[in-house]
């Protein structure tokens, strides 16, 4: 048995003794499917789904993930069917395995049609089930990790395609631990003097400033002992990727507000609000960079409240204030329910995206919309898995739209009674155009008028939103 397996049963042992032997079957059967086969490396082939099977155990991954981790690839390499599996251990880990396998055997025409074919079912398999997309992530992981043993194009290719595609996945799930590696490793091949510049700058900063970091930790911890608040205290720094794209942009990397982040950990709720007003008692806030994500979290469920404050030898820092189980989704995102549902962790997964995310309905809606695969995931790139700004209607509800959304595509995301009877809109109390970008934080005001009906033809050039120009082409065509 490979030292490597030997880590992980103990692993998966310290949290899920039950179930360790099922997960060695698994093992073993995957050992010999792959006898014989070698990665790029030279080292035997098993050492990769042990691999993804131990970045799954991190995160306190169920029995029948972590098997289809161990039996990801005997599909696709091993000539094993999806029967076999089921017959050798449950339908439940064969339709994992089945929808983390490429479409290696489609008939696509071409290398890009392929890999948006292969794109596309991703997508699709996470209404099935969200452990597949998480899966996926992990062996992506573990190949960009391992990157150094492809050829200079292949890790190129590799390392685009998982800033295009896995990176969002990660982020629309709130994996951030695995976002920020796979952002890391994207950047090592992409830029990899930009990375080493970029390291070296960030390395120089935390010289000079480690020492401030550490004196304003233990202002805190003193500080929230005297007010009676039992919590712990930890330091982030951004990761890489991120740092690199701030000084691309020209921003002095002393000047980067949330480069330097302490975290402040409770239990509740009430004293994150309560450690808040204790630590600007001890440090000026800057007050344009305060955010309340708890109050309003972000659409990937991430909680937590920001302030930027001028620390000891005006350090710039960030404070981060949030419970214990927030820290836990804002880290692991929909994976963290792994560790707090244990069996029905898969079950509430799927109702977080179906109910909060709204995933499964606007996905089948493209889907239906969009033959061309290219198209579907360009589209579910863009609308699902794109960044997102938050802003407010006129009663100051919360609304997230996918980043360039203009005035129209806010107005059909209200529904399309109110779009098409849209005569007028104001952003921050300012009069607009119907094409106007919004920004995050904007407050959003639609006129209406009962003697209008229906969208004029040249609001399909202010939307950016495929659903919003789709209504807007039924309305025209009716």
């Amino acid at each position: 048995m490979e030292k490597e397996f030997e880590a992980l049963i103990r692993k998966i042992a310290a949290y899920n003794p039950e179930e360790v032997e099922f997960i060695k079957k698994a093992y073993f059967f995957a050992r010999k499917c792959h006898e014989g086969q070698y990665r790029k490396s030279g080292e035997p082939y098993i050492i990769h789904p042990i691999a993804v099977a131990d970045i799954l155990a991190d995160m306190l991954a169920d029995r029948n993930t972590l098997c289809a981790g161990l039996l990801h690839d005997v599909i696709e390499d091993c000539h094993v069917t999806r029967e076999e599996i089921e017959r050798e251990f449950n339908s439940k880990i064969a339709e994992l395995v089945d929808g983390v396998t490429n479409l290696s055997k489609a008939d696509f025409q071409n290398k890009t049609e392929r890999s948006f074919g292969t794109k596309r079912k991703i997508i699709l398999g996470i209404i099935n089930d969200t452990r597949i997309v998480v899966i996926k992530l992990a062996d992506r992981l573990h190949n960009m990790n391992t990157l150094q043993f492809q050829s200079r194009d292949k890790q190129k290719e590799k390392a685009e395609e998982t800033l295009q595609f896995y990176v969002p996945l990660a982020r629309y799930i709130g994996a951030e631990k695995i976002r920020r590696k796979l952002e890391d490793l994207s950047l090592l091949y992409l830029d990899p003097t930009g990375y080493r510049e970029t390291e070296a700058q960030l390395t120089e900063y935390l010289d000079r400033k480690n020492s401030s970091v550490d004196k304003m930790m233990e202002s805190i911890h003193n500080s929230m002992n005297e007010a009676h608040l039992n919590g712990t205290i930890a330091f982030r720094v951004k990761n890489l990727y991120s740092v690199y794209l701030k000084i691309k942009a020209n921003e002095y990397i002393y000047n980067i507000h949330d480069l330097l982040a302490i975290k402040v950990l409770l239990q509740e709720i009430r004293d994150c609000y309560y450690a808040l007003g204790v630590i600007h008692h001890l440090y000026a806030p800057c007050n344009s960079t305060f955010k309340d994500y708890i109050c309003r979290p972000k659409p990937n469920m991430y909680s937590s409240l920001h302030s930027s404050v001028i620390g000891d030898d005006d350090t710039l820092t960030q404070i981060q204030i949030r419970t214990y189980e927030m820290e836990k989704i804002n880290m692991q995102g929909i994976t963290a329910y792994w560790g707090m549902y244990k069996g029905e962790a898969g079950d509430k997964m799927k109702e977080i995206l179906r109910d909060r995310f709204k995933f499964d309905q606007s996905v089948k809606r493209l889907n239906n919309v969009f033959a061309d695969s290219e198209f579907f995931v360009t589209n579910v790139e863009r609308n699902i898995l794109g960044e997102n700004i938050n802003v407010y209607d006129y009663d100051g509800y919360l609304i997230s739209l996918p980043e360039g959304s203009t005035v129209v595509d806010f107005a059909y995301y209200l529904g399309s009674a109110v779009a098409e009877k849209m005569v007028g809109a104001f952003v921050n109390g300012n009069p607009v155009d119907f094409g106007t970008v919004l920004h995050n934080g904007d407050r959003v005001h639609i006129l209406t008028s009962r003697d209008k009906h229906g969208p004029n033809v040249n609001w399909l050039d202010k939307a950016t939103n495929i659903e919003t120009q789709r209504q807007i082409l039924k309305k025209i065509r009716n």
